[in-house]
């Protein structure tokens, strides 16, 4: 009797794992879709515009009432070290518009994937390109008072970011509103400070594409790193950033305000 129960309990197992196994087969024919889901917060806040207040590493303090950012250049990696890169294809994050906090990308085929990179900003063939070949969110005409894009040389605004705080001093045009708009590719017609920021987050647990698994990696972009994630920027110094130049500490900051928290793996 005590070895029928030791046979019975090893079929069992042997089920059980072959089951298992047959469940996470990945079938090289299929494809489904992976969703970036970019959570903006400040510090451990939900970000609220015009509302969230925070103080940043110099203790001033602040509101944020506009954030966009562009992500392009997306790619993918599995665990064999493929990459799947996702060309050609530009989105832009506007925290007042939920809709596009979600970035859809399709006909990835199966396997498990454990790193995503991205580019914040327009790369330079892009920004250079014909404007008949700028369509979508690259339509310059696009952004009405929201303008992502200087007519001038530099093209592209990547990242804007602005708000409120006490810490602005007096000034002749009574501003108190904080404007960092971040750009610049490198020039057109003239050299420019390089901004474009290649950003790649590992992942603790896979993104693990089926055919009928379509993962959504949570990123979250922390906006009080703009302030001190490389380098401690002052908004009493520096509340006008609208240049290339200026631009660059505040840049090589938000390129260290992005990590991924988790990732949902459940079926369809």
């Amino acid at each position: 009797m005590k070895n029928f129960s030791y046979l019975f309990i090893a079929i069992l197992i042997s089920i059980i794992t072959v089951s298992c196994q047959k469940d996470d087969e990945i079938n090289p024919n299929d494809k489904n879709t992976v969703i970036l889901e970019f959570d903006n917060r400040i510090g451990d806040q939900k970000l609220v515009l015009g509302t969230t207040t925070a103080k940043n590493s110099l203790n001033e303090d602040f509101t944020v009432t506009r954030l966009n950012y562009f992500v392009s250049n997306v790619s993918l990696k599995n665990e064999n070290g493929d990459v799947v890169k996702f060309n050609d294809k530009y989105f832009l994050v506007k925290h007042s518009d939920p809709t596009s906090w979600l970035i859809k990308l399709e006909n990835v085929p199966a396997g498990n994937y454990n790193e995503v990179s991205y580019m914040i900003g327009v790369d330079s063939l892009k920004s250079i390109s014909d404007v008949s070949q700028r369509t979508g969110v690259l339509d310059p005409a696009s952004y009405g008072d929201d303008n992502m894009y200087w007519s001038w040389n530099s093209g592209y605004i990547f990242f804007k970011m602005e708000g409120k705080s006490s810490a602005i001093p007096m000034n002749m045009m009574n501003m108190t509103e904080y404007q960092f708009h971040i750009g610049g590719f490198g020039g057109m017609t003239g050299k420019t400070p390089n901004n474009l920021k290649n950003i790649t987050l590992p992942m603790a647990i896979s993104a693990q594409v089926r055919g009928d698994v379509s993962p959504q990696i949570h990123i979250i972009n922390d906006v009080q790193k703009v302030f001190s994630g490389v380098n401690q920027i002052s908004i009493a110094k520096s509340y006008m950033t609208h240049t290339p130049d200026a631009g660059i500490f505040i840049g090589q900051n938000y390129a260290k305000s992005f990590i991924v928290d988790h990732v949902h793996n459940e079926k369809d």
